[in-house]
């Protein structure tokens, strides 16, 4: 008799998944490894940045009363009594009408409080003259405008990036405390699947979803172990799902989670004695997307059609893994966008509709990414987005506001040069 499984909304099997995942413990790296993981801490202002005064140009350092008065037709004159680079200071004080020759960075002298810019001075043989007073601070950076010592600049749980790192190497980080990643094992089972290199035979297709899930995890920068292809045998997949969960923090599994006579993950997690958190979600495609927790170990089933698979990962398995790492952003990026072309299929279920997201002055649009079936595969390689469509009886026309998951946007174009 077929398992009757209730399908449960979404979000509700979102949460489910969320309250069932732990954050990862935390250990400290070099700084030069950390790009891509998670803060575990905040970044303190460890010292005033700058940490003390300097020019903001190249130029001549100045005080600013000297200036007063400075006009076309009453030019004041400076003379110039040194000159400092970036990483110098001065050796002399400024007396009135004097200057220091100052390069973009340098400590700004003492008594100095303005700089000339070359461009705004005319060079003499004693020094330079300038035609317009100039403000206590003009082209000066001021110590501790950037940050002030004990300022909290980046919260616990932000994703290291490029900037970060400035930041932390700014501040004398050579170790930098982060919440550990993950290891994911991929577990692709069905006896119609063949390897990349495998010739084509009736009745057989290639192993996408295995290469396509490690692309994923990639994407989040998660390690990943291939535990292979396993045909529709119970024992074998039993036996390699117990070694997967010894060896990973977290198993995701294709195929094998429907209802037929070969569909073998249920009986799996039974024997493993795992709670199941859901077997059913109200989507499409995807519905038969299933959780299970096992020993404190997430497990996801995932459907062994390509465009399920990648939805029920992206929806599911992401914000799980985004949360064992610590993250603050747990979801993808959430935009409105109008729609292109008509989308008339209605569905009972929400539906998640690869498509192409462009955003421009004129506004946001999507458009469906071609074939959208839940065995598609073209339309993942084309789409950037998940067009989000409620279940109800009507379908969707040109020109409708929708909701719009953004996926990793790894194109642009120059437009804003214009």
């Amino acid at each position: 008799m077929l398992e009757m499984r209730k399908p449960i909304p979404v979000s509700d099997a979102i949460a489910k998944v969320i309250n069932h995942t732990c954050q990862n413990t935390t250990e400290y790296i070099p700084l030069s490894e950390s790009y891509g993981y998670t803060l575990a801490e905040p970044i303190i202002a460890q010292q005033d940045v700058p940490h003390f005064n300097r020019s903001a140009y190249d130029g001549f350092a100045i005080r600013s009363a000297d200036s007063v008065g400075a006009t076309g037709m009453n030019r004041i004159p400076f003379r110039v009594i040194d000159h400092i680079g970036a990483g110098h200071v001065a050796k002399v004080a400024l007396a009135e009408g004097e200057a220091v020759r100052i390069m973009t960075g340098a400590a700004m002298p003492t008594h100095a409080d303005a700089v000339v810019m070359l461009e705004q001075a005319v060079v003499t043989e004693q020094g330079f003259t300038i035609r317009k007073p100039f403000e206590p601070h003009e082209n000066v950076s001021l110590q501790g405008e950037d940050a002030c010592q004990g300022e909290e600049l980046i919260p616990a749980g932000g994703f290291i990036h490029p900037g970060t790192i400035a930041l932390l190497a700014t501040f004398g980080y050579t170790q930098v405390r982060v919440t550990k990643k993950p290891i994911v094992g991929i577990l692709a089972t069905g006896t119609e699947l063949l390897d990349t290199f495998d010739d084509l035979v009736p009745g057989k297709i290639r192993n996408s979803n295995g290469p396509m899930i490690a692309a994923q995890l990639a994407r989040l920068g998660v390690e990943s172990r291939s535990y292979g292809m396993l045909a529709d045998d119970m024992d074998a997949c039993y036996e390699t799902v117990v070694r997967a969960l010894r060896e990973t923090d977290c198993l995701i599994t294709t195929g094998g989670v429907s209802v037929g006579d070969y569909d073998y993950l249920p009986t799996i997690y039974e024997r493993l004695g795992a709670e199941v958190l859901f077997n059913k979600v109200s989507m499409r495609p995807g519905s038969v997307t299933t959780a299970a927790v096992a020993n404190g170990q997430l497990l996801f089933g995932l459907s062994g059609n390509p465009s399920a698979c990648f939805t029920g990962f992206e929806l599911f398995v992401r914000p799980a893994l985004n949360k064992m790492m610590g993250s603050q952003k747990l979801y993808l990026p959430y935009e409105k966008a109008v729609l292109t072309e008509d989308f008339s299929k209605a569905n009972p279920f929400t539906r998640f509709i690869r498509a192409v997201y462009r955003s421009t002055p004129q506004g946001a649009t999507v458009t469906p990414a071609g074939f959208n079936k839940s065995n598609a595969v073209s339309s993942i390689a084309r789409g950037n987005a998940l067009i989000v469509l409620p279940g109800g009886s009507a379908g969707y026309e040109a020109g409708d506001e929708v909701d719009v998951l953004v996926l990793g946007v790894e194109e642009g174009t120059a437009e804003w040069l214009l």
